[in-house]
C-alpha cells in the first residue's frame, strides 16, 4: 500500500512573517535582505516578485526595477519563533513529521486522511492561514520527492496531488531546471545534450546516457529512482539540526580600516551567538572567512575544547584570526560561523550537591550580562571571573 506523504512549504516565508507583525505593508510590494549596495534579496513577497523582484538579486537591481520596494531586515529569531508555531500546528494531524527547513517540512498522513482528499488537505491550509496567519502550498504524493514537486506545482496557497500514473502527464512538460536536485550548472550542461523537459530527463535516464551519468554521478540513479515513483517515503523524525551557525556581510566598500573591520567582526558575532542561543547549541570551532578584492575566499579556523555559545569568546577569537592572517588585506567580505555544534542540554554539567546555587547564579548573570551586550551598541561588558581567567582587560 502507497504511503500519503505530505510536503508543507511556507509561502515567501520571511516576508510574510514582516507582513504578519506590519500589516500596513501588505498592501505593497516588500522584501527582506540587507540594506547596503552589495547585498542582496532573500525573500520577496509576490506582489514584489510580479514586479520583477527576486531572491538572490541584488538590492541596488531591486529597488532599480522597483523604487517603490520596501526592504526590511532579516530577523531569523523572529522566524525562527514563527517555524515553531509551524511545526506544531502540523503535529496535529500527525506526529510524523520531518522538519527539511526552517519553512518547510514532510509530514506522513497514511491513515489519516478524512472524507474527500481535497477538503481536507484545504482545512489544513486554511486553518495555518487563520490561526497563525502563514500561508503555504501543499504537496501530496506517495514518495517524498514526488510530494516535493507536488508543493512547487502552484504557488501560493497551492493544493497539488501527484500520484504515480500521473508522473507522466504533470511533470514530463516542466523545464528541466523543476527537477528536484538539478541545480543550475547541471541542467545548463544537461541543455546542451538536448535535455530540455523532464520528460526528456526521464527518456535520456531510461536510455542510460553515458554523457548524463557524467554530468550527474551517483544522482543519476537517485534521479531514476525518483522520476518513476520509486524514492524514498521514509520520514526522519529526528529533530532539525543545523550543522554549522554562520552569518556574512559584503562591504558597502572595499576597506583596510582595521576599526571598521573589527566593528563588522563584532556584529558577526553578536549574531552568530544569538543564533546558537535561539537554536540552544554550543560550538566547538569558530571559522573566519575573509573575501578580497579579487572575489578570492580565505578561511580560517580554531577549535577548543569547551563548547561556547559566548559572544565576547566568539568575538575573541576571531578577531584573533583576522589579526593573525589577514591584518592589512582590504576586505570586500566577512563572515562568521560557529561549527561542531552541540547540545549544551546533553552535555553533562560538573557540578556538586553544595555549589548547584552558584552555577544557578553565574547563569542568571551570564544572561543579565548577555542582554545588556545586546541593547549596548558596543556590547563589551564582561563578567569580572571571566576577565580575571584571560588576565587582561576589555578594549574599548
Amino acid at each position: 500500500m502507497s504511503k500519503i506523504i505530505m510536503h508543507a512549504d511556507l509561502n515567501a516565508f520571511f516576508a510574510t512573517a514582516e507582513e504578519l507583525r506590519h500589516p500596513e505593508l501588505s498592501s505593497y510590494p516588500l522584501a527582506v535582505g540587507g540594506s547596503g549596495p552589495r547585498s542582496v534579496i532573500s525573500t520577496a513577497s509576490y506582489l514584489a516578485r510580479e514586479k520583477g523582484v527576486h531572491s538572490a538579486m541584488p538590492v541596488a537591481e531591486a529597488r532599480r526595477i522597483c523604487p517603490s520596494l520596501i526592504l526590511l531586515p532579516v530577523d531569523f529569531p523572529y522566524y525562527e519563533m514563527l517555524s515553531r508555531s509551524f511545526f506544531a500546528y502540523l503535529k496535529r494531524f500527525s506526529p510524523h513529521i520531518e522538519e527539511a527547513s526552517i519553512d518547510e517540512g514532510y509530514v506522513d498522513l497514511t491513515g489519516r486522511v478524512k472524507g474527500d482528499p481535497y477538503a481536507f488537505f484545504s482545512s489544513i491550509q486554511q486553518g495555518l492561514l487563520k490561526q497563525i496567519g502563514l500561508k503555504c502550498s501543499l504537496g501530496i504524493a506517495p514518495t517524498k520527492f514526488l510530494a516535493k514537486m507536488a508543493s512547487d506545482y502552484k504557488k501560493p496557497l497551492g493544493i497539488t496531488i501527484i500520484r504515480k500514473r500521473d508522473i507522466a502527464q504533470m511533470l514530463y512538460p516542466l523545464p528541466i531546471e523543476s527537477f528536484y536536485g538539478v541545480g543550475k550548472k547541471s541542467a545548463a550542461r544537461l541543455r546542451l545534450f538536448g535535455i530540455n523537459t523532464i520528460g526528456d530527463f526521464a527518456l535520456a535516464l531510461k536510455n542510460d546516457k553515458e554523457e548524463v551519468k557524467e554530468t550527474l554521478g551517483k544522482f543519476f540513479y537517485t534521479a531514476n529512482e525518483w522520476i518513476a515513483g520509486e524514492g524514498s517515503d521514509l520520514i526522519d523524525e529526528s529533530p532539525f539540526d543545523p550543522k554549522s551557525i554562520g552569518h556574512s556581510e559584503t562591504f558597502p566598500y572595499d576597506t583596510d580600516d582595521y576599526l571598521e573591520i573589527r566593528k563588522h567582526l563584532l556584529s558577526l558575532s553578536r549574531s552568530v551567538a544569538e543564533g546558537a542561543k535561539a537554536k540552544k547549541k554550543k560550538g566547538r570551532t569558530v571559522s573566519l572567512l575573509v573575501r578580497d578584492t579579487h572575489f578570492n575566499n580565505h578561511s580560517k579556523s580554531v577549535s577548543f575544547s569547551e563548547p561556547t555559545d559566548s559572544f565576547e569568546f566568539i568575538y575573541e577569537r576571531v578577531s584573533d584570526l583576522f589579526d593573525h592572517n589577514f591584518l592589512g588585506m582590504t576586505v570586500r567580505l566577512l563572515g562568521v560561523t560557529l561549527q561542531n555544534l552541540v547540545d549544551p542540554r546533553k552535555e553533562t554539567v560538573q557540578m556538586s550537591f553544595w555549589n548547584f546555587e552558584e552555577y544557578e547564579k553565574m547563569d542568571q548573570t551570564k544572561l543579565l550580562v548577555h542582554e545588556l551586550n545586546r541593547k549596548l551598541e558596543k556590547g563589551n561588558l564582561t563578567l569580572l571571573s571571566e576577565l580575571k581567567k584571560k588576565g587582561g582587560g576589555n578594549e574599548s
